[in-house]
């Protein structure tokens, strides 16, 4: 690495690092950030680190001085109003904003600020809320009251058409641009070069409209024709909407967008004769390296989030607002000649733009916003400053109290500096990726953002968006991504990241792609990456201030190591791809024989431990009371050990001649002990996994032990019955399906998970091997996996080609393997639950096959019905009998 980062430091040494900062990046990494030490954090785009000095002198000030709510005249109350306003002019200093021309409204953060606009914007009928296609959703909310509609169908699958239900609602409820009845669309900006000549300007955009969005009965044909908004009289507002940079590709827009906005300088754009234009710029991405020159690029509102600049405090950001009266030509501040002629603003609109604090209309009223009001009577007056009108109640004083600290971290680095040192790493990275090839010379890394525009300079920040392709041109799924970066101690995000339309655009997905994926059941945050072959979704790096290059390349060895096929040199000269190699070992085809059952492990309680028994009956279900029982949390959440750690202290008994099972836990003095007779009186409905369950529920009693004996509120269940599920195809090594007639308990997927235990064998040597360079020897067992057979007498992942098995005389068919979860890394130790990184990395090494990591194989019982008649025939497993595998 060495030579590697001389090579670095060569091209990028002048950028990298803050050499003309008090502290290099080295110290400072070293001394303000030691909590991530084996930690490669690449997700400063959703939110940055605080650090350790911040932090102290946090705590420092809280705990030395005083401060009270600033709504008094008291000492303490007057010391935190002086730090709230200090800490508007920092604000308003860091966007280069004259406090003669913006004020700072303090909200809990971007979104609560766009929100803030939305609701108070003068929208009318000949209004046009204008938003560029890439941003967040919280910039797409302003168009909208969610409640006002309903999709009900979709007519169309090429999406022509589509039918929409209306609520009907009272228009004082409506407070945003579609529910006021404003013209809403969507575009793309393109800078297209320059052309001084047409338009005495270097930079020229063009605006491509995507379809105008319009809410009424004449949505349809109101002030628009073919496509196209007509002029309007009236001196109603508009507004357009863009980011600084897209937090989903990183591409920096122009901020002299600005300016051609509200000149009309643009091509293909309705001119301002429509209206006057307001321009938002949510900077909430953008501001943490290069926050918009507000005396360069006059914005008349600009939102921020100071978690995203320095990382504390969260629930914190702000509004920056004009406030002044400008000329129309050359944005020059002027007098307000308002006071002096007595005059309304609407009456000067064609010689002066209305400044963008005094159209915020807000209706709501309360403590800190009003000067006087009387209670029983429809009389308040409200107080005159735009902030004090804006901020409902006190503000957050303490967090405000704390923004000095993270400035002074900008102010000591510059962010003139962080701009070049983060992007020194992304640009770094960035070409690095796109020399990433496979063994057949086909690129691994799709990279979104840059690569799509016509200008060759344009601006990225410091975020790289992609996806991964294997060497047969089919896509990674970034929940494999994420998965085993979480293995490596790599943090990043994948998804779309709350801006669907930059993901739509850049992913190559149309209206009919998005809708299909909804309706087979892809919705945010879940586990479809991929559905028809297309990614739902990308994977996203973001570096920060205190970013190295280090973490730049245990990423990049992160890439290499697990995503990019190599070839190797075989000893008959031929050459054989690493990932087409079959999970199974070659000589695991030889015949098996002596092949036995070695453990029966019963699972009552998901989650729980379990009780290993000689022998154990069989039911339909599979192994009887296997997962019969399960927590649910407060809130209706199923609680398992990857949310709940404390489960796996929980232990657990079956008696069969007595009909109980026991129950115990270290945190709770008195054993449970719980009838198996079937209570029939207390029984509701339960959705697990999108299985549909009968469920028994307990008393108050049961409920507190269990809540006393993981730390927190549930209410413990039993399952009565669940819907059959069927196949239609069985025995598929990937195809996890049952047989009609099966019934389940609260399993994942299969009835029964067998480990082999030679599979665990050889998995301990390749542990023992990853872990010779010094580190702790790892070893598992097999009752890390929480089996409930375990075989012996086999080979090492001969499993994987068994389609079939008898055991005594119950039949079993092979689901296919388990594809295991971060759940096997969690272990006891000295009572304590710790969470590991191994076995699982290991095993995502060699045992990783289409986006799923696979040890064990989940079985399903041939459920011993006879004849026409479904008589139930009894059959028990026992340890010792032997296992009859089936290949074809």
């Amino acid at each position: 690495m060495e030579q590697s980062k001389a090579e670095f430091l060569e091209q990028f040494g002048a950028d990298y690092g803050y050499p003309d900062a008090p502290r290099g990046i080295d110290e400072l990494r070293a001394t303000e950030f030691k909590r991530l030490e084996g930690t490669v954090y690449l997700d400063h785009a959703g939110a940055t680190l605080y650090s350790e000095a911040q932090m102290a002198n946090v705590v420092k000030d809280l705990t030395t001085n005083v401060y009270g709510n600033p709504h008094s005249q008291s000492d303490s109350s007057m010391a935190a109003s002086d730090l709230v306003a200090s800490a508007r002019h920092q604000v308003l200093k860091y966007f280069n904003a004259s406090p003669r021309d913006y004020r700072c409204v303090f909200t809990s953060g971007a979104t609560s600020a766009l929100k803030l606009v939305g609701e108070c914007f003068p929208w009318s009928r000949d209004s046009c809320y204008v938003y560029t296609m890439e941003n967040h959703n919280s910039v797409l909310g302003i168009r909208d009251d969610t409640i006002a509609f309903l999709v009900s169908s979709v007519i169309s699958r090429d999406f022509k058409a589509f039918k929409f239900k209306y609520l009907k609602m009272s228009s004082s409820n409506l407070k945003y641009a579609l529910g006021k009845g404003a013209n809403v669309l969507a575009v793309d900006v393109e800078e297209v070069g320059d052309l001084p000549k047409n338009h005495g300007s270097d930079t020229v955009f063009k605006i491509s409209r995507h379809s105008i969005q319009r809410r009424g009965d004449d949505a349809l044909f109101h002030n628009h024709q073919n496509g196209c908004l007509t002029a309007s009289s009236g001196n109603h507002m508009n507004l357009f909407a863009f980011p600084s940079e897209c937090n989903f590709s990183g591409h920096k827009f122009n901020l002299s967008l600005v300016k051609h906005i509200k000149e009309g300088k643009f091509i293909g754009f309705p001119s301002q004769k429509q209206g006057q234009w307001m321009v938002l710029i949510d900077a909430a991405k953008g501001c943490t390296t290069e926050p918009p020159n507000l005396a360069v690029y006059p914005a008349d509102f600009v939102v921020c989030s100071f978690y995203k600049i320095f990382g504390y405090p969260t629930g914190l950001g702000a509004l920056i607002v004009k406030n002044g009266y400008v000329d129309n030509q050359s944005f020059k501040v002027v007098d307000d000649p308002l006071s002096k002629k007595g005059i309304s603003s609407n009456e000067l609109l064609p010689i002066f733009m209305t400044e963008a604090a005094s159209l915020l209309n807000k209706t709501y009223f309360s403590g800190g916003t009003v000067a006087a009001s009387i209670a029983d009577i429809d009389f308040v007056r409200r107080r005159k400053g735009i902030e004090q009108v804006l901020e409902d109640g006190t503000v957050s004083f303490l967090s405000i109290s704390s923004l000095r600290y993270g400035f002074n971290i900008i102010d000591t680095l510059t962010i003139s500096a962080i701009a070049r040192h983060t992007a020194s790493l992304a640009t770094y990275v960035r070409t690095k990726m796109l020399d990433l090839k496979h063994s057949n010379e086909k690129n691994v890394c799709t990279i979104y953002g840059q690569q799509a525009s016509k200008v060759n300079d344009l601006k990225m920040g410091p975020t790289i968006t992609f996806n991964l392709k294997r060497e047969d041109g089919t896509w990674f799924g970034y929940r494999e991504v994420e998965k085993l970066a979480s293995l490596s101690g790599i943090h990043l995000r994948t998804g779309c990241f709350c801006n669907p339309g930059a993901c739509a655009k850049y992913l190559g997905l149309s209206h009919s792609d998005l809708v299909s994926n909804f309706e087979a059941g892809h919705v945010c945050w879940d586990d479809n990456d991929i559905i028809n072959g297309k990614p739902t979704g990308a994977v996203r790096i973001s570096f920060g201030y205190m970013s190295t290059y280090e973490d730049a390349e245990e990423f990049l060895k992160f890439l290499r190591s697990s995503f990019v096929s190599k070839a190797i040199a075989l000893n008959n000269g031929h050459m054989l791809n690493i990932n087409a190699l079959v999970l199974v070992d070659d000589w695991s085809s030889q015949a098996v024989s002596d092949i036995h059952l070695k453990s029966i492990t019963i699972y009552p309680v998901k989650s729980c431990q379990g009780f290993s028994v000689q022998s154990w009956p069989l039911t339909t279900g599979g192994l009887k009371y296997d997962r019969e029982w399960l927590l649910q949390g407060s809130g209706g959440e199923i609680l398992t050990q990857k949310k709940v750690p404390e489960l796996s202290s929980i232990h657990t008994l079956i008696d069969l001649e007595l009909g109980k099972l026991f129950i115990e836990s270290p945190k709770c003095k008195d054993k449970l002990q719980i009838s198996l007779e079937h209570l029939t009186h207390l029984t509701a409905e339960l959705d697990v996994y999108g299985q549909r369950y009968e469920v028994q529920s307990y008393c108050d009693t049961i409920n507190t032990w269990f809540s006393e004996a993981i730390g927190r509120p549930c209410s413990f269940m039993r399952c009565s019955s669940s819907k059959y599920r069927s196949c239609s195809i069985a025995g598929g090594r990937d195809n996890l399906c049952r047989d009609a007639r099966s019934k389940l308990s609260f399993v994942n997927e299969g009835q029964l998970l067998l480990i082999s235990e030679e599979s665990v064998s050889d998995l301990n040597s390749r542990l023992h091997s990853s872990n010779a360079n010094g580190k702790q020897r790892v070893v598992v067992d097999a009752m890390r996996f929480r089996p409930n057979i375990v075989t012996s007498g086999s080979t090492p992942y001969n499993e994987d080609n068994w389609k079939r098995l008898r055991i005594g005389d119950a039949y079993f068919t092979s689901m296919g393997g388990c594809n295991r979860c971060q759940m096997i890394n969690l272990y006891q130790n000295s009572g304590q639950v710790v969470k590991a990184k191994e076995p699982l990395a290991t095993l995502a090494s060699y045992r990783r096959q289409k986006g799923k990591i696979l040890f064990g194989v989940l079985l399903n019982y041939e459920d011993g019905m006879d004849g026409e008649d479904d008589t139930v025939v009894e059959r028990w497993l026992q340890v010792g009998q032997e296992v009859y595998p089936y290949t074809d």
